[in-house]
């Protein structure tokens, strides 16, 4: 049986995570918190972040914005987007 969380992004309950996405206390937090399906959309959208703004992952400055974007993203804050990204048509 799929463990399952109530996501705190879609505010329904989904099918979770097989394993924390990141040591510790914050790993945890999504891991108990965020559906895989929420996880899945954060990774491309952090995709969309790391490309369009240029962001260096060796930079700390960086790394500190996605995680505050990550944060926004999974609590249903206004998160930054990807200007003048158009996703393909369905």
């Amino acid at each position: 049986m799929t463990r399952t969380v109530m996501c705190r992004k879609y505010k329904e309950e989904l099918p979770a995570l097989d394993r924390p996405p990141y040591p510790g206390a914050k790993g945890q937090d999504i891991y108990d918190n965020v559906s895989a399906k929420a996880w899945g959309d954060w990774l491309k959208h952090q995709t969309l972040l790391i490309n369009e703004k240029r962001l260096n992952m060796m930079n700390a400055e960086d790394r500190k914005y996605l995680a505050g974007e990550m944060d926004k993203f999974f609590s249903g804050e206004e998160y930054a987007q990807a200007e003048g990204y158009v996703p393909p048509a369905q």
